[in-house]
């Protein structure tokens, strides 16, 4: 299973959200804004397999080496200015190059969904916001894919 995730900040929390090649919502987790941003990866990590493509803030050789050990999840990162590169197959670079499409999803989570509204006046209504924003989007008739529909179709 190929799935892309992503963190994003919302009334004081940060948003964990897991998709898969064809840009569905397979998980999703939040957690308080102070909190680690790995130690959301690690409450998702067990119904996750495959390889999981992640943004920087998750690069860590502790937890990638506990992912791979644990739940038999390769965790795929770009690099950081200041790092050194590591060996990377044409594919893996293919991948990460597809992270746009996740940003893509966030973007229509934001502003087609409004998930991102702030005059909330309660807790409860962030919740029902969000979780209505959420499932809106899984209604979504058409939702960005990674590789294309011919691509996809090629492959099977």
């Amino acid at each position: 299973m190929l799935t892309f995730l992503q963190k994003d900040t919302l009334f004081g929390t940060v948003s964990h959200a897991v998709f898969n090649h064809v840009g569905e919502l397979v998980n999703f987790c939040l957690t308080p804004g102070n909190v680690d941003d790995r130690k959301g990866l690690r409450q998702m990590a067990n119904k996750l397999f495959g390889l999981l493509v992640g943004d920087r803030g998750y690069i860590s050789k502790e937890l990638s080496d506990c992912l791979e050990k644990r739940y038999n999840i390769t965790l795929l990162t770009g690099k950081k200015k200041n790092m050194k590169s590591s060996p990377q197959n044409p594919e893996q670079k293919r991948l990460l190059k597809q992270r746009c499409v996740v940003e893509t999803i966030f973007d229509q989570l934001k502003n087609l969904c409004q998930i991102e509204h702030t005059r909330h006046r309660s807790e409860k209504g962030f919740l029902l916001n969000l979780i209505s924003g959420l499932t809106a989007y899984c209604l979504f008739p058409y939702k960005p894919q990674m590789f294309g529909k011919n691509a996809l179709a090629a492959a099977k």
